[in-house]
């Protein structure tokens, strides 16, 4: 929505990242999501080159169709070229959510304009999404076989009703909450009916009590948080706001509990597993963006689904604190935050103890995955 998910893109430490993606969690693929081409294939190069399989995901947000057609038929050029090097170990999406992050599907310029309009849900119930997706991704396919010539796959939301025939995978972005805890193996299995390997192309839990009552909307509590040391200021959107009405405070703040999250993914993979679906992918390695505080009030990895806490760098952190304003004023109606260098100047440039190379430390999550996927 604007800004890098990795604000500085060093090839070291995606190399090491990705080392320790294969050889500590004993991971055999890897989901490269990103917009910039060129980081893309710097990054599944790397992967490929370590032995590791890459989904190649090129995610360009909030533009419209035309502009997501021209730009897949780039990416699948820098796909057709890792493929001809590493044949049979690359697969390429064609996008995700494309109703929630794409122009043209349903009402509204961007992510927020869609998901605040009063008839967005309405829309979505009575299905009227799915021909205008559907239509899009025939074409999105067509567009990509011309010059990929590996498999090719999508990854839906669940409301996403997909004409599977033109790709390879059924693909899934599928998080577990409150709502669908009691029929979660049931909504697995029914993707299997499409008769075609089913890949999990996200799921996770954000680190807090409470975090599993809302699965992948778990981000919202940077709304709250917010809203918390800004003394109620802010316009937290509508849906949002309704989430966040389930989740418990303590003394006034969100708790944060790695122990919780490390117990649903580990939950979650166990159904993907005795369903049979071909593969999943944890979501996410790392979020630089959401730095680690020990201050409950400014500790943003709280609404991260990363299995590492980050810590902030000093090169980046002015500009992602540049970003969160900017962000803020355009969703919240924020106009300024705390100062946040002071809250943050015992942990900038901070390296973690476990691995004393790298800008983060493991969470009880990544033990949980790694000693997981060990066994399996």
């Amino acid at each position: 929505m604007g800004s890098q998910w990795r604000p500085k893109f060093d090839p070291k430490q995606v190399h090491r990242e990705l080392e320790i993606i294969k050889n500590d969690l004993h991971c055999d693929a890897v989901r490269i999501c990103g917009l910039d081409l060129k980081r893309l294939e710097t990054a599944a190069q790397d992967a490929l080159i370590q032995g590791l399989e890459v989904w190649l995901s090129p995610e360009m947000w909030d533009r419209s169709q035309e502009e997501n057609l021209a730009y897949l038929k780039n990416a699948a050029e820098v796909a057709e070229t890792l493929r001809q090097r590493f044949p049979g170990r690359v697969v390429l999406s064609v996008g995700s959510e494309a109703t929630l992050f794409m122009q043209g599907i349903v009402e509204g310029e961007n992510f927020m304009q869609r998901m605040n309009n009063p008839s967005f849900w309405m829309n979505v119930k009575a299905g009227k999404h799915n021909e205008p997706l559907n239509a899009f991704l025939s074409k999105a396919c067509h567009a990509v076989r011309q010059t990929f010539k590996g498999e090719v796959t999508y990854f839906a939301v669940p409301f996403e009703k997909v004409d599977w025939r033109g790709f390879d995978f059924v693909g899934i972005d599928l998080y577990r909450d409150v709502r669908i805890k009691n029929v979660f193996d049931k909504l697995v299995m029914d993707y299997l009916a499409y008769n075609k390997p089913v890949l999990i192309g996200e799921f996770g839990c954000c680190t807090y009590l409470g975090a599993d009552l809302l699965g992948g909307n778990g981000f919202v509590i940077v709304f709250g948080m917010m809203n918390g040391y800004l003394g109620g200021k802010i316009a937290i959107p509508a849906p949002f706001a309704e989430m966040l009405k389930v989740v418990p405070k303590v003394e006034g703040h969100y708790v944060r509990d790695e122990s919780l999250q490390a117990k649903e993914i580990i939950e979650q993979l166990a159904a993907f597993d005795s369903a049979g679906v071909e593969g999943a992918f944890v979501f996410t390695f790392v979020s630089p963006t959401s730095a680690y505080n020990e201050d409950p009030r400014f500790d943003m990895d709280l609404g991260s689904f990363s299995l590492v806490k980050s810590y902030p760098e000093r090169d980046t952190f002015e500009q992602i604190v540049s970003e969160s304003i900017k962000q803020g004023k355009e969703i919240a109606g924020i106009d300024s935050l705390p100062d946040l260098s002071s809250k943050f100047a015992n942990v900038i440039g901070k390296c973690g103890s476990t691995y004393p190379d790298m800008p983060w430390e493991p969470k009880e999550s990544f033990k949980v995955v790694s000693a997981y996927y060990a066994n399996h």
